[in-house]
């Protein structure tokens, strides 16, 4: 599983990185130590607790202004797939946005996708395109 130092979750949730690491001091999520003693949050818990901020049980807005996106692209975490048969869906959340994809079950296999895992939502028009970062 892909975990996460305080840096890169804060620019995932859309916060300043001293915010972040007040959450983390705060017990508000999750972190451990690397061998170099880094403090690291594992992706399942950063995707549970964007998930958690995104509903409003606890808002970035207080710390930090919103999230915006630059050309369309919503750099975020996975938080959910639901696999079918021939189709797909993924759920980013990006800072304060929730993004959903409807893609082929070939690509999420073929992106490697997992719950936890950093990606960008790339928007035009009524589409939702997936990357892998």
């Amino acid at each position: 599983m892909q975990s996460y130092t305080i840096g890169q979750a804060a620019r995932l949730l859309g916060v300043s990185p001293d915010t972040a690491r007040r959450w983390a001091d705060a017990g508000r999520v999750t972190t451990h130590r690397d061998d170099s003693g880094r403090r690291l949050i594992d992706g399942r818990d950063l995707a549970a607790f964007s998930v958690e901020l995104a509903k409003g049980t606890g808002t970035a807005a207080d710390d930090e202004p919103s999230y915006t996106s630059v050309r369309n692209a919503f750099p975020g975490i996975v938080t959910a797939i639901k696999l079918g048969d021939v189709a797909a869906q993924v759920e980013i959340q990006a800072g304060p946005h929730r993004l959903v994809s409807l893609l082929t079950r070939e690509a999420v296999e073929e992106l490697g996708l997992e719950v936890g895992m950093e990606a960008t939502a790339r928007v035009k028009s009524t589409n939702v395109h997936i990357d892998r970062t």
